[in-house]
């Protein structure tokens, strides 16, 4: 893998493949969360029902917004200009009609999937007053993505395409993908997406990584779990031995790249203070591999994703509005 990358045609479109999820998210205290019993932080698999009585609860209005992790990165690199896709699953209702449209607003092509009975999946995010985000989620019809309709056929034109970590609950969908993604002759980039993730499938990410993964990226939690050091040197570096490029996310401290024996520190945009970190590592991925696909230097790389993690926990949500997006473009 040559670092930066340059895309060359006909090999000119970012894809992503992940959960269609709509995001839900609560402004709420510390109690209000010890009611749910759920761990701070982390992610945790519900059903629909179990949302719903977790918002009967709460006096506060969630924001609604379009979301899933490797949806929120590739909002962010169509918003960026890049020629971009989207695969998943989305059932047929308000909220399905909501995400599409939602990719279309961010110059995504929606590649979905339809189910003919199973609602949209939504996440929950229960945000407290230190902006840590606790997620719920019910995956709906993006869990009944068929292994078998991933095919290579959609990755004709593709560069790059962006996983996300939460697919490793379906261990058949994510081969299937990576299969398909591989034949085309696209990189991979995964996102392991939640601490929860990797305690369930940490063999399953160190198989695919050796055979499949060109880039990995994690935040510090994720990469204690996954490498069993809680030192930011020893836990990149068995990250970078994993992957041609890895990525380290340690929050307002900012991040480190490793590419071989290169190490690359980046410093993180603003004051720290934040007021969501609701599709932080996401977007910083956004801003990252954008970057990255289009011959950026690995230091320029990186302070384009800061600039776009800066800007996303400063609202609510992971969705920037357009005076953000206006001070990103300065990056570029």
């Amino acid at each position: 893998m040559q670092i930066p990358y340059k895309m060359q045609k006909p090999k000119t479109v970012i894809a992503a493949v992940g959960s269609a999820l709509v995001d839900m998210c609560l402004l709420e205290d510390e109690a209000f969360l010890k009611t749910t019993q759920a761990a701070k932080g982390g992610m945790t698999l519900v059903d629909a029902t179990a949302i719903q009585n977790i918002l009967a609860r709460s006096k506060v209005k969630p924001a609604i917004v379009p979301g899933g992790s490797a949806c929120n990165t590739i909002l962010g690199i169509g918003k960026l200009g890049a020629e971009t896709q989207f695969i998943g699953k989305r059932g047929k209702d308000e909220l399905g009609e909501l995400f599409e449209s939602g990719l279309i607003a961010h110059n995504v092509k929606p590649v979905l999937f339809k189910s003919d009975n199973t609602p949209t999946g939504h996440v929950l995010s229960v945000i407290t007053p230190d902006a840590q985000r606790t997620m719920f989620s019910y995956l709906g019809a993006s869990a009944e993505t068929d292994p078998d309709s991933i095919t290579s056929e959609l990755f004709t034109n593709t560069a790059l395409v962006h996983l996300e970590g939460y697919l490793l609950f379906n261990e058949k969908l994510m081969m299937s993908i990576l299969k398909a993604v591989k034949k085309a002759g696209a990189m991979v980039s995964l996102d392991l997406a939640s601490f929860t993730v990797v305690e369930a499938a940490k063999k399953l990410i160190e198989d695919i990584c050796k055979e499949y993964v060109d880039i990995v990226i994690a935040n510090e939690d994720e990469a204690r779990v996954f490498t069993g050091s809680s030192l930011e040197s020893s836990a990149l570096d068995i990250l970078a031995s994993k992957a041609p490029l890895a990525v380290l996310k340690v929050g307002k401290r900012g991040s480190f790249i490793a590419h071989g024996d290169k190490r690359v520190a980046i410093q993180p945009m603003g004051s720290g203070k934040a007021i969501d970190t609701t599709g932080a590592g996401d977007l910083w991925a956004a801003g990252f591999l954008y970057g990255l696909m289009h011959g950026m230097s690995l230091e320029n790389s990186g302070r384009l994703g800061s600039a776009c993690g800066y800007e996303v926990c400063q609202v609510v949500g992971a969705s920037i509005p357009d005076d953000g997006w206006k001070r990103i473009r300065k990056f570029i």
